[in-house]
């Protein structure tokens, strides 16, 4: 491979890459604003400027290719003067808006204002002033005094969300962003241009002043908006979710996400319909229960039916953890071989960048997990209609709402003679259960989900509930987590008393004389690695931060219709 000489340090690059573009792979950080690696190249922010040997002056190099034997400095005296002259140009009209800012803490300006300005200013007219609070969008605000007209929200459009909305009007220090005229910034990833724009220009209109990037923990995990399984993070301040941000995974969701994954895909886990509490259904009213009160419901119910007479039906939003344990619980213990999962499929909701007709994170992984019918046994509609030929007379739900899903069999599944629910939210589904049990939610355990291209991708709590500790449990902590007490009001936010459905279900077949024992989330998927081919050779620690896929032959071979 032709090499590079960066700093004294020589490097291999591939034919075709920048400077920018070489030193980034080996792990050399050029300052940059305008550059993206996803991004075509537009060389208007001028802070990547170095020094080339045998050049005649400081070259940009998110846009000089690299050549063998090329001698680069990223350090000289000329280019360190060229840095500063930059910052300082690009600091004279912009406020100082840092405390109060949604940005600050994260914001590369501010970083490089650090890093490569001398820290004082020569600048003592008064700074040009334009419109600070520009609704771009239903979802995006707009401060025009930030921007440093970088570009990259108009190319994200452009490249990435192929819809073309903004634009650069006027010239010199009175250039803006504006919306061509008639559109808005409205297009299915707008949210993605606050993540790229490097200060505080763009911001979130569902985040805005709700919390520093310091007093948040944030936490590695995936998106449950479809069965792309977008990487993200979980940012949590006083034990709510107050953002949703995407985690770079080039083999899945490259740096993006949609914005209904972004904002409609959290906000269940701290609603007012959280249930907190196991509840039995008592002369007619749901009521709160112990949980061994209610296991033992349980027990004594579904040991009065026939196996014939319970069907099982798992989850495509719980992990494979939760719906291996469901097709093991409902054959080892109920013996039953009703068992099947709900599809939720909108083709209206696909595109060709993220989205998929596929609206659940696990659709693959809880048919990898077995939950589906054996050869005797009925699928859901199968079951559906054995309930209202009063064939099926308990059925055992998990994490779903069924009755949203098929509103016509609505009457029949309250003629049910038992009907047990796991579910983490109240629905139309528990307003008809017997017997209800909190579900911990995909922010607040351990799993794993398989996505649409066979990708086993983990899972991690980011909110505690009754039985998790934030510092005892190594949950990632936000400083006001480390310094706050259980008296101070920022660091008491509510838990719920919730339980992942493995750990539930793991409860109640050893109630009923069952083997399902286990601890830890870690100790159900060792145990499905052994006894499911898809998963062998895996294990949490390989898995990582980036996922690991399934044979192909495998994910290829089971289809979700």
């Amino acid at each position: 491979m032709p090499k590079i000489n960066i700093d004294g340090k020589i490097i291999d690059f591939k034919h075709g890459q920048t400077i920018i573009e070489a030193a980034r792979d080996h792990g050399i950080e050029i300052p940059h604003f305008c550059w993206h690696p996803k991004l075509s190249v537009s060389g208007n922010c001028r802070i990547c400027l170095v020094e080339v040997e045998k050049m005649p002056k400081l070259v940009i190099a998110c846009s000089t290719l690299a050549s063998e034997g090329m001698v680069v400095h990223t350090k000289s005296d000329k280019v360190v003067a060229a840095q500063n002259a930059v910052m300082e140009f690009l600091l004279i009209n912009h406020p100082l808006d840092c405390p109060i800012c949604d940005e600050a803490g994260e914001c590369k300006l501010q970083d490089y204002a650090y890093k490569y300005s001398v820290g004082e200013s020569r600048f003592v007219e008064e700074k040009v002033h334009k419109d600070k609070r520009v609704p771009l969008g239903p979802r995006v605000m707009f401060d025009g005094e930030r921007c440093i007209s970088c570009s990259r929200c108009i190319r994200f459009c452009e490249e990435i969300a192929k819809d073309p909305e903004l634009t650069f009007v006027q010239r010199g220090d009175r250039v803006t962003i504006v919306t061509y005229p008639g559109e808005e910034l409205d297009n299915p990833y707008s949210m993605n241009v606050v993540d790229i724009c490097p200060v505080g220009a763009l911001t979130s209109r569902d985040f805005r002043f709700k919390a520093h990037v310091w007093d948040m923990s944030s936490t590695n995990s995936i998106c449950i908006g479809c069965s792309r399984g977008c990487n993200i993070e979980i940012w949590v301040r006083n034990n709510e979710i107050l953002r949703l941000t995407p985690r770079h995974n080039e083999e899945v969701n490259s740096y993006w996400m949609c914005d209904h994954g972004r904002l409609n895909t959290f906000k269940f886990v701290n609603s007012e319909t959280r249930i907190n509490s196991p509840q039995i259904r008592k002369d007619g009213q749901l009521v709160e229960t112990s949980w061994d009160e209610a296991i033992n419901e349980a027990v004594s119910k579904l040991k009065s039916f026939k196996p014939d007479q319970i069907a099982v039906i798992g989850s495509p939003f719980a992990t494979c953890e939760d719906n291996y344990l469901a097709a093991k619980f409902a054959r080892t213990v109920l013996q039953t071989n009703n068992l099947d999962f709900i599809r939720h499929i909108d083709p209206s909701f696909a595109d060709d960048i993220l989205r998929t007709e596929d609206i659940t994170p696990n659709s693959l992984g809880a048919e990898l997990a077995g939950v589906q019918p054996s050869k005797t046994g009925s699928d859901i509609k199968g079951i559906l209609n054995s309930i209202k030929e009063k064939k099926i007379k308990a059925l055992y739900l998990i994490e779903d709402d069924i009755v949203e899903t098929y509103p016509e069999f609505e009457n029949a599944i309250a003629d049910l003679e038992l009907f047990i629910m796991h579910s983490t939210n109240h629905n139309r589904s528990t307003a008809l259960a017997d017997l209800i049990f909190p579900a911990a939610t995909y922010a607040e355990k351990n799993g794993t989900f398989v996505n649409i291209n066979g990708v086993v991708q983990r899972i991690r709590p980011a909110v505690a509930v009754v039985e998790l500790d934030r510092a005892l449990d190594g949950m990632n902590m936000s400083r006001l987590d480390k310094f706050g007490t259980k008296w101070d009001r920022w660091a008491s936010g509510k838990k719920i008393d919730a339980l992942p459905t493995w750990k539930i279900l793991s409860s109640i077949a050893k109630a009923m004389g069952g083997k399902l024992k286990y601890n830890m989330s870690e100790e159900v998927f060792a145990e499905m690695t052994n006894s499911i081919d898809a998963f062998k050779g895996l294990d949490y620690d390989i898995i990582g931060e980036l996922g690991a896929k399934i044979k192909t032959e495998i994910s290829n071979k089971v289809k979700v219709n």
